[in-house]
Order: structure tokens, then sequence, then C-alpha cells
């Protein structure tokens, strides 16, 4: 933008008494001048607390099988790691613990312990428990019930079998979910995104829960939601507690490490085609100029002043007034 040197001119009016010209300025132009502050940026959003994937386990059998008895009979029960989830019947697994006793009868009589070993292993791969195998070495009796455990600890999120159901191999018949993490969701806006990687301190609230807790680990999603052009900021928050749950509402704050910058208030600055200005004022009084700015906002009443002005610039006090005056009368701005 070609800049102008703008000119307020004062009305003057004429004394009839002392026919001397006489200078009453009908209106005044408030200044500000440009100051360095040390602060740090503060904004929020919002998004929603999610389930942390690293901390989700899907209980899927090596073996198809039907359930003879389900413990974990009610969805959202709290399990622990080692926990038994059911006890089922397959007769596949049946029939490699029923190979392991006879291999180990026979390693017992020609001390030849390779094909027990074998069968120890085919165990194994079906995901059978250690203390399960033992006890059969020990008690040189096969139980044809199987014991399904939880792998991790956390809430049963999904149970997809009743007692007497049947089930095939490889299909998840329980999904177990952690809760000692949990992840916040927040929806950025693209002008925020460099601002918000460049946080030093996140920290959530909810409605449902009191008090602020800690988030780490920003992560930013490497698209954009194409209907709102929207970026999401995935963090980390520490939930021992447990109060957190997922798909709570929640208010994300972000801060900048504290720093230097020349600030303005937000009232001195102005945007114009996709530009930002001020009214800098010159050499004479009454004379101000349209100047292009680069901005950052730093809270809901000040702009940081990133180039275009130097501390202790003098700039109007309220651009839009500027506007509303002669200069835009007359097309200068």
């Amino acid at each position: 933008m070609k800049k102008v040197l703008l000119l307020l001119i004062p009305m003057f009016l004429i004394s009839s008494e002392s026919k001397k010209p006489t200078v009453e300025q009908l209106f005044n132009v408030e200044t500000v001048r440009v100051k360095k502050i040390s602060t740090t940026f503060k904004k929020r959003f919002y998004g929603r607390l999610e389930i942390d994937d690293s901390l989700v386990a899907d209980v899927v059998p090596r073996f198809g099988g039907y359930v003879v008895r389900l413990y974990a009979d009610r969805v959202y029960t709290k399990v622990k790691r080692g926990q038994i989830l059911a006890k089922v019947y397959s007769p596949e697994v049946f029939k490699a613990k029923e190979e392991y006793l006879n291999s180990l009868n026979y390693a017992s009589s020609s001390g030849n312990y390779k094909m027990a070993q074998s069968a120890r292993q085919k165990l194994l791969l079906l995901g059978i428990d250690e203390d399960e195998i033992a006890r059969i070495k020990s008690n040189r009796k096969s139980d044809p019930y199987t014991a399904v455990r939880a792998p991790v600890s956390g809430y049963l999120f999904e149970k997809r079998v009743n007692r007497g159901s049947a089930f095939e191999a490889k299909s998840a018949i329980f999904k177990i979910v952690g809760l000692k993490n949990i992840w916040m969701e927040a929806k950025i806006s693209e002008s925020d995104i460099q601002t918000v990687l460049e946080g030093v301190s996140f920290w959530i609230e909810t409605k449902a829960v009191a008090g602020r807790f800690k988030a780490e680990n920003p992560v930013l999603y490497p698209r954009l939601d194409q209907k709102g052009a929207l970026a999401t900021l995935r963090l980390e928050l520490n939930n021992s507690s447990e109060r957190l749950l997922p798909g709570m509402f929640a208010t994300l704050f972000v801060e900048s490490e504290r720093e230097s910058l020349l600030t303005l208030p937000r009232s001195a600055v102005i945007r114009k085609m996709g530009s930002w200005y001020v009214f800098k004022a010159g050499e004479y009084e009454g004379e101000y100029e349209p100047l292009e700015v680069a901005i950052k906002p730093i809270d809901n009443d000040n702009y940081a002043i990133l180039s275009g002005l130097e501390e202790g610039d003098e700039v109007v006090g309220n651009a839009l007034f500027m506007i509303d005056s002669d200069a835009r009368i007359n097309g200068l701005f």
C-alpha cells in the first residue's frame, strides 16, 4: 500500500469582537506509545478427552471354542492384569494339552524330552498361560477348560460373548481400556498452529472435574479438517486418579515462554485488505501516516508488534476513529 500523509486540519472560528482568528479543535486525537514489556502468550482452545490408544488391548484367543463360565459379565467392569475373564472349552487346546501330557509320560520312561518340549511350545503358541502348563506337568492331568485372562489392567469397554457363546479363533471377545493416561484433542485454527507449537506450558480444565490438569507431549496431526480448516492438537494427561473420562469436553490453555515484546492496544491497530495498519504520528502536530505492521495477538487487549515500529513510536490510540474521519471521506485509506 502506498504511504500517504494524512493531515487532520482543525477548524478555525473567527471571533466577531476581536476580528482575530482563534483556533478551536472540534475533536482530539489521542495517541499511545509503543511499549516494550516482558510477557507470555496465553490462549485457549476447545476439544474433547479421548482414549489413549496405547492403553487399549483386545483379548483375542488364538483358538476357537465355547464359553463355559463368564466372570467378566458386565461392560465397564474394572479388571486387573491376569484376572480370569472367562473359562472356555476348546477341542483344539484340549487335544494339545493331552499331547503334552502323553509326551511327559513318554519322557519319564524314555528320557527323551524333545517331544515334551515341542508339545509345550505348541501350548504357548496357542496362548495358554505358563501357570496352566506347569499344573499339567505337576498334576499329570489336563484340564478340559482353559482360562482366558486379562492381558492388562483397565475397564471392560466391550464384551462380545455371553455364557455358552461360541467364538472363532482370531476374533476379539473383549476390549480392555486403561485410563491411567488420557488424551486431549483440541481444534486449532491455521493461524494459531505455529504459536501453539511454540508453547511451553499446557493445561486443561473441564466443567465436570474441578481443578487444573497438566498436559504434555503436544502432537499436531498431519492433516486438517476439510470443512473447518482446523488442525487437531493431541496432548497427553496423567490420569492416575481416573477422574477424567473419555468424551468429556475440555478447555486447553497454552502459554508461551516469557519474552520481551513491543506492544500496542488492539484499538490502535486495524485490518485493511488483508494487512494490519497503525497511524503513526508525523513530524508536525496533527500529521499521521498509515503504516503497515506485522502483529501477533497476546491477549484480549493487546497485540505484539513484530515489525514496522520501534519502542517509543507514537500512534493513534483508536485506529477506527481515523478510518471514520476525513481520511476515509477523501479516499486516502
